[in-house]
């Protein structure tokens, strides 16, 4: 309730972005220049009425209910009964200590189960609290007139807070003042991208454009949690604890959890608890017919008394519940999904959640960051723009590249080049344009048959962006020995900027820039820009300012002064008067023709969403010393960079195979339409003409505001089906996407690396988050990317394809076992005969002898096509109906001979008492003297071990069938899963210790055998691989090819489908950078500085 009062009092200024400085102030009753007083107790109230500025404690889990909820579940609480029953039993009728052997282990079968569900439930809700660690511990405020360090828990609404470089905010914000030139702010663990925000303290004063607002467009406001980067700046506080961006986003991520969580379950899950219930029930009828059917025998003179005879039949009771039930099942499966986490974590996926490793399996729709995850999260120059020269001339004699812009038939002014790289390392080559006779993806791919620019600084324009680009610069290359990479500190399109002058290299070698890579790794990170600084003094520097809209940098060489400038391209040219050609190497007069042609390179740049800069200089008195907005004038132009975060080069094949795996992948970021739309041409997401543009497919790309303005939710529904690109959301966006998705019966995967992803990873089917994100994102997901790359989320769905199969096969191994033991007890009961299998005897199978193959099964290879089928249904069952029919042909055959070798035992073994039918199917009328046999006989261990030799053997065929579900054993051999052969060979040696190991075999009732009763084994458990054999040929020759799965498939068939696997000039550079000034290309040279 006082949470819900504080939100009431604070909603008023929820819409502080659209207030002035004024109106905000006056709501508080603050004054800017002062600051709430101390002097009263205002504050403490306003503390009052708000609550600190801080996420509140949680309540963690009851650790009683969560170990009860373990216990929850059909098949458990069916091995309780029976634990109990049999401690009963052991009590009331045993046989001394070893009566108690069989409740003992189910109890610790039933504990080792409950603890593993615990610990993993007990990490579930860390994302919230990591939140905390996001809150800054100080604030710097303005109370009574002075500033003071408080604690930031101890802030209130009006408090007039100052931030600057590398201060975390402190609350939610709205910026009163800015007290540098410039104000940048990092909010990245809010809006996930990488770029700094740019801050003003004006308001958006049009109520249309506040209403479609989102995080990034609210420029006057700082938020908490996030980082100044630039600058300094004081703020009143607008919002505090909850109320703030970050407290939204933990309240989005505490209603998902509770209720909700406990629902959610994976597919593999869902499967699991339809068969335990489905199974429950069998067992539970079974159990009480059998006891039900035997009544007429309690009061059998065998026994001793009816009490006894009823005990018995309890005994039998409770030895069917323990053999249909796989108890081995939970183990072998956790271990199969381990074992995929390390086959994954090999791929770079690391899996916090070992369910997820299945859901992988049948995930529809990966929903995926665009910033770090699709693209390198590298400001990276691609394209570079310079003048060749400024009078036309026939093309026959011209230079090669350009941009075609004139559109006659003379050669074209400008000439173009594109730079590869993808990251920070300075390396990449420096190439002719394209032009647009390729597309973009071909370039970025391949670079056959396009010119290598050999010796890019040799080229005048070139060589002076290039200096431009690393002077007029506050940025630094370093390389990180410890993750062997280079990195970077300072702004991303500073640092493009300064890789960039290192691909270039310096002029005047031969060898440039290729001599370079000689280099270590650290020298290489700022060779060059240690030289150009070497070369250059820096005088003075006017900072980057949102009305000049550029960067001036004076430096002196040699007695002479330059500046240096870079910004938005309209304001330089503006102030360009003359340009840099490469065909005089010396500056030029800028007419009309070269104004349009370049206009129309920086049209063409922005249709593909690049960020473009323009380069000028200009020389200055030898004796300035400083700068004035004045002097950026009559500039000359050095050219544009193009500057983008460009995808990873292996994203457009993964999202290939994507689309040829049924998974449809949408892109959802918080950048903007335009450069989403160009990074989804360039990766495959949507197709692009041959100049790169974007072809948008109808609905295919939306932002945030637009999905908000469909007023129903079968119209975001519809919008959601035709998705590919959703760009500028924030938190909620995901999160109902994510939701639609899900209502459409989707098995939604959401990748996410900030604190604004967490509520999305929580609520879609698995959460992928990146190994470079944040610990709150990491918390609320079930996978992290440890390279943050898309490609690894292709191989991990792979994967979990690859273990779901398998998973299959091992369990319907088990299950085809465990209905031989429900029918071999059923048949030998049903008939009369003496206890075949003892319930100890049934569990050392179950969990151990089992237990080895079925987990080996996991290591069965994948098909080769496992990328090219579809998707399969999340409602798919484990074991279709069909399937049902053959294993339980083969559990039936299973049970058959179980119950035949115990017989066989008795009545044509030659060392046996060799029995009539009769004899054996009435034994519990056996009177002592009475027959030529003892009564005795039908107590002998020897008989039982036969049984459980034949069960325990045929189940190891059994295991070979399982190899694959309808390939004969002729195309996937036995020593195609060496691990399963190694599993059989154990399985087999723990049964022969068994058997000969003598206090092993009075343990488990058994005995030895001899070579005679091996060989009966043998006859009757081969036959097993010919009847699976027989039902796979009828399977492959029957069975309807698979149709692709969709959401609407109708009913089911005895044979239901399935997934079908089915060179300019060098020298002479005369630099001369305006009327008279003197040339340049000497002083520029290596050889002569």
């Amino acid at each position: 309730r006082k949470r819900r009062g504080t939100r009431e009092a604070q909603k008023k200024m929820e819409d502080a972005f659209a207030r002035s400085i004024g109106e905000v102030l006056e709501h508080h009753q603050v004054d800017a220049n002062r600051g709430l007083s101390e002097k009263t107790n205002a504050i403490d109230k306003l503390r009052l009425r708000f609550g600190a500025n801080e996420m509140p404690e949680e309540k963690g889990q009851n650790f009683i209910k969560l170990i009860l909820k373990q216990f929850d579940d059909l098949l458990v609480k069916i091995l309780i009964v029976a634990a109990i029953v049999s401690f009963i039993l052991a009590a009331v009728d045993g046989d001394g200590e070893l009566a108690f052997v069989e409740p003992t282990v189910i109890v610790l079968i039933l504990i080792a189960n409950a603890t593993v569900g615990v610990v993993t439930e007990t990490n579930a809700e860390k994302a919230i609290e990591e939140l905390k660690a996001y809150q800054a511990d100080l604030a710097t405020v303005l109370r009574d007139g002075r500033l003071r360090v408080v604690k930031a828990s101890e802030l209130v609404p009006g408090d007039i807070v100052e931030v600057a470089v590398g201060a975390k905010v402190p609350a939610d914000c709205r910026i009163i003042g800015i007290l540098s030139s410039t104000l940048r702010v990092d909010q990245a663990i809010l809006t996930g991208e990488s770029g700094s925000v740019e801050k003003e303290a004006g308001h958006i004063d049009d109520s249309e454009r506040a209403r479609r607002a989102v995080v990034q467009d609210k420029t006057c406001l700082l938020f908490s949690g996030t980082v100044v980067s630039v600058g300094r700046a004081r703020a009143v506080v607008v919002g505090t604890g909850l109320n703030t961006a970050i407290g939204k986003i933990r309240d989005a991520m505490k209603n998902h959890g509770g209720a909700d969580d406990e629902e959610e379950l994976t597919p593999l899950k869902k499967k699991l608890d339809e068969f335990g219930r489905l199974l429950s029930k069998v067992i539970a009828v079974v159990c009480i017919l059998v006891w039900v059917v035997n009544i007429g025998h309690f009061g059998d003179p065998l026994y001793g008394g009816w009490f006894r005879g009823m005990v018995y039949y309890l005994k039998i009771a409770v030895a069917l519940a323990v053999a249909a039930i796989p108890e081995g099942l939970p183990a072998v499966v956790t271990t199969c999904l381990a074992l995929g986490t390390r086959k994954m974590a090999k791929r770079h996926a690391i899996v916090r959640s070992l369910p997820s490793v299945e859901t992988l399996g049948c995930t529809t729709v990966v929903c995926s960051d665009k910033t770090g995850t699709l693209t390198t999260n590298a400001m990276c120059v691609q394209k570079m723009c310079v003048v060749d020269r400024t009078k036309q001339r026939s093309s026959s004699t011209g230079s090669k590249g350009g941009n075609g812009a004139s559109g006659s038939s003379n050669a074209p002014l400008l000439r173009e080049f594109d730079v590869e790289g993808n990251s920070y390392a300075p390396n990449g080559l420096i190439l002719e344009a394209s032009n647009g006779v390729i597309s973009p993806r071909q370039q970025r791919f391949n670079s056959i048959d396009r010119d290598v620019v050999k010796h890019p600084a040799d080229l005048p324009s070139v060589l002076h962006l290039s200096i431009c680009a690393s002077l007029c610069n506050d940025s630094t290359l370093t390389f990180d020995l410890n993750k062997r990479e280079y990195a970077k500190i300072g702004e991303s399109t500073e640092v493009a900027l300064r890789v960039l002058s290192e691909k270039v290299g310096l002029p005047g070698f031969d060898a440039m820039p290729t001599a370079l890579t000689k280099l270590s790794e650290q020298e290489r990170a700022s060779y060059c820009a240690a030289y150009w600084a070497g070369q250059f003094k820096r005088v003075a520097q006017m900072d980057f300012t949102r009305d000049r809209k550029m960067m001036s940098t004076l430096c002196s060489r040699k007695g002479t002064n330059i500046l240096f400038a870079k910004g938005a391209p309209e304001a330089v040219l503006e102030k360009c008067s003359n340009a840099l050609t490469n065909g005089k190497g010396a500056a030029e007069p800028m007419n009309d023709q070269v104004r349009k042609d370049l206009n129309d390179v920086l049209s063409k740049y922005a249709k593909t969403s690049l960020r473009v800069l323009a380069l000028a200089m200009r020389p200055m008195p030898a004796k300035q010393t400083q700068i004035t907005a004045e002097d950026e004038n009559d500039l000359t132009f050095l050219g544009f960079v193009g500057i983008a975060d460009p995808p990873r080069a292996e994203v457009a094949r993964a999202i290939a195979t994507c689309r040829g795996a049924g998974i449809r992948v949408v892109m959802v970021t918080g950048d903007n339409k335009t450069t989403a739309e160009s990074i989804g041409s360039q990766i495959g997401l949507i197709e692009a003409n041959a100049f790169g543009e974007p072809i948008v497919p109808d609905g295919a790309s939306l932002q945030g505001v637009d999905f908000d303005e469909l007023k129903s939710d079968r119209e975001k529904s519809e919008a959601a089906t035709r998705l590919t690109i959703f760009s500028r959301v924030e938190p909620a966006h995901k999160a109902k996407l994510v939701e639609l998705l899900k209502m459409q019966k989707h098995v939604v995967a959401m990748t996410g690396d900030g604190v604004n992803d967490a509520p999305a990873l929580k609520r879609a089917d698995i959460g992928i988050s990146m190994g470079s994100g944040t610990a709150v994102a990491k918390h609320a997901s079930d996978m992290v990317l440890a390279d943050d790359n898309f490609a690894s989320i292709v191989s991990a769905v792979a994967e979990g394809r690859a273990i779901y199969d398998n998973t299959k096969a091992f369990i319907r191994y088990m299950v085809s076992s465990n209905i031989g033991e429900v029918v071999c007890i059923f048949i030998a009961a049903a008939l009369g005969m003496p206890e075949t299998l003892c319930p100890v005897q049934l569990l050392w199978v179950n969990l151990v002898t089992d237990g080895l193959p079925a987990t080996a099964l996991g290591f069965n290879k994948p098909d080769r096509d496992i990328m090219r089928q579809r998707p399969r249904s999340p409602t798919e069952p484990i074991v279709d109906s069909w399937l049902f029919i053959r294993y339980l042909i083969v559990g039936v055959y299973v049970g058959i001979v179980t119950v035949v070798a115990f017989a066989w035992w008795f009545m044509y073994f030659e060392n046996g008492p060799l029995l009539s039918w009769n004899d054996l199917t009435s034994f519990e009328q056996c009177v002592e003297g009475a027959h030529d046999y003892s009564c005795q006989i039908f107590k002998d261990r020897r008989p039982s071990t036969m049984s459980m030799t034949v069960l325990v053997t045929v189940e190891m065929f059994n295991a070979l069938n399982a190899l694959s579900e309808n390939s004969s054993l002729l195309k996937h051999p036995p020593w195609s899963n060496k691990w399963l052969l190694g599993a059989i060979f154990i399985s087999m040696a723990l049964h022969v210790m068994i058997l000969y190991v003598p206090w092993m075999n009075i343990t488990f009732s058994v005995s030895y055998l001899s070579w005679k009763e091996w060989k009966a084994v043998l006859w009757l458990s081969f036959p097993v691989i010919v009847c699976e054999e027989i039902l796979k040929a009828f399977t492959r020759k029957f069975k309807k090819r698979m149709r692709f799965w969709s959401v609407s498939r109708g009913g089911k068939s005895l044979l239901p489908s399935r997934r079908s696997h089915s060179n300019s000039g060098a020298g002479g550079i005369n630099n001369s950078l305006s009327g008279g000034s003197p040339k340049f290309h000497n002083q520029l040279s290596p050889h002569t500085m």
